[in-house]
């Protein structure tokens, strides 16, 4: 297992219990080393008296045991072991924890309602960057629901019901009828208004936990959608409503084969959404996001970030960008120098009116000036579809996926030709003038990487005329520039073509 540090966290959940292993790299960021998840459905062994039955107790046993398997693999420098609704609902919870301890080692914390419920928003606010939310994280026995607000927790509360036991008090068969989702609609409209502070906040609807998962897996099997990865991606509230209707056509056994869905959820899929809906509609939501963060990586965050005094990272797309900068060898002072020098060079096209740019362009432009040709890291010479592919297909928190889309469009820029290639598939997100924006952007970054060149940071000013057809750099260098001069000549026609204008470049060697 080599030097790495490890660490482990399990969730007994009242559907699922899981065994995440996440592993420690050199540059102190964490990495997801094993995902191991069993079907245990503890919550159909809670009986009328709140006792978990043998059956379900030899089940969890079961579980654990082999998990310990996969953990005796590893030099573990901690193991969390949490469970949630099930466990916490059972009268006979302290012989659950007294033979989980004695039979497998492990010492199980039972969490509180409130400790649940703070942990999945815990989650959400490190690994996503919308400042003000509700979050919903349905169980197989209780729903959490929080809101927050400049990232910091106002409200929170956990119902007692989860998509596991909604499916026993509504839902006679593997199917529900319609008349059975309106019941579950209007019992769910007044939990949910027994909250006022959860009415018309036209904020985002966080989702979180394996049933959200499912539902925003199916959208974009439904949609062919071409990006990989779910967290951080956006659905409306029609998108909800359609997924539920389509749904609700199918039987039983189709279902189970719906692409997106995972068969184990096939039964509970429904009343989940129906919690996803309603809860939309009564927040008056903007939209609906998933989190594929949650109570585990909460909890793990915590225990993380102890003894540090934060427990929320100030800023979650830096805290990203750090982790790429130390995957990919970033070559910080290039990067430094060349988004200084794409600063200056967009400052005064926007303050001249050129290019279509404003200020709300600056976060993308140095975003992507830190980014730009990252698929160097794989291969020189075909560098441009490497950045597109990494950047498009890798998770990036903090930023949604037409973001995430942006980003990888202008850091990946080599040509007009090619960027039209990597758009094809996503024409129909931009309007055409955020196609030319987007272009312009990554010609500019370009622009800017070709007076770096040879990494030497030799430039030392950058003064910009606009002429009546052309624009005229003056390039102060500190050393002798004839590298960097021959790169921007060979460089600058893609600027030209997206500025439709003459670009003339005068270098000038000043001793340091």
């Amino acid at each position: 297992m080599g030097h790495k540090e490890h660490f482990a966290i399990i969730d007994i959940g009242s559907n699922t219990v899981r065994l995440v292993i996440y592993a420690k790299d050199q540059g102190g960021h964490f990495k997801e080393a094993d995902n191991v998840k069993a079907v245990a459905r503890l919550r159909n062994y809670l009986n009328e008296d709140h006792v978990l039955e043998e059956e379900g107790i030899k089940i969890l046993l079961k579980t654990l045991k082999s998990f310990k398997e996969v953990t005796d693999t590893y030099n573990l420098q901690q193991l969390l072991c949490v469970a949630t609704a099930t466990v916490r609902q059972a009268e006979n919870q302290e012989e659950i924890l007294h033979r989980v301890e004695g039979e497998i080692g492990f010492s199980l914390r039972v969490l509180s309602e409130q400790e649940e419920a703070y942990y999945g928003y815990l989650a959400v606010v490190n690994s996503t960057s919308v400042e003000e939310g509700v979050t919903v994280d349905i169980g197989g026995g209780s729903t959490e629901v929080t809101y927050y607000e400049n990232r910091q927790i106002k409200h929170s509360h956990s119902f007692p019901f989860g998509a596991l036991s909604l499916k026993s008090m509504f839902v006679k068969n593997d199917m529900p009828t319609e008349q059975e989702m309106d019941k579950l609609k209007r019992y769910l409209t007044d939990q949910f208004l027994s909250l006022p502070w959860i009415k018309n906040k036209k904020v985002p609807l966080i989702g979180i936990g394996g049933s959200a998962r499912n539902l925003v897996q199916v959208d974009q099997a439904l949609k062919s959608y071409p990006l990989s990865g779910v967290h951080q991606y956006k659905m409306q509230d029609n998108d909800i409503g359609f997924i539920k209707n389509y749904l609700l056509t199918l039987n039983f056994k189709k279902l189970q084969k719906v692409e997106g869905l995972s068969k184990d959820r096939a039964d509970i899929i429904l009343p989940a959404i129906q919690v996803f809906q309603t809860l939309y509609d009564v927040s008056q939501a903007s939209s609906f996001v998933l989190s594929r963060k949650g109570l585990r990586d909460g909890v793990f965050y915590e225990e993380l970030l102890r003894g540090v005094e934060i427990d929320r990272f100030p800023n979650v797309v830096e805290e990203s960008f750090n982790e790429m900068a130390n995957d990919f060898d970033i070559d910080l002072k290039h990067v430094q120098h060349v988004t200084d020098l794409s600063m200056e060079m967009f400052e005064q096209f926007r303050r001249n009116g050129i290019g279509h740019i404003t200020n709300d362009d600056k976060w993308l432009l140095k975003r992507a000036a830190f980014v730009f040709n990252l698929g160097d890291y794989i291969d020189s010479e075909s560098s441009s579809q490497h950045t597109f592919y990494m950047l498009a297909n890798r998770t990036i928190d903090g930023l949604l996926h037409q973001d995430r889309l942006k980003l990888a469009l202008v850091a990946s820029f080599k040509s007009k030709s090619i960027f039209k290639q990597y758009l094809e598939p996503y024409k129909h997100w931009f309007v055409k003038q955020e196609q030319k924006k987007l272009r312009m952007i990554g010609s500019l970054i370009k622009f800017a990487y070709s007076l770096d060149s040879t990494r030497r940071q030799i430039v030392r000013d950058l003064t910009i005329s606009f002429e009546k057809d052309e624009i005229v750099m003056d390039v102060t260098c500190d050393q002798e520039s004839m590298p960097e001069e021959y790169q921007v000549e060979k460089q600058k026609k893609h600027l030209e073509k997206s500025l439709k204008q003459k670009v003339t470049t005068n270098f000038y060697y000043v001793k340091g």
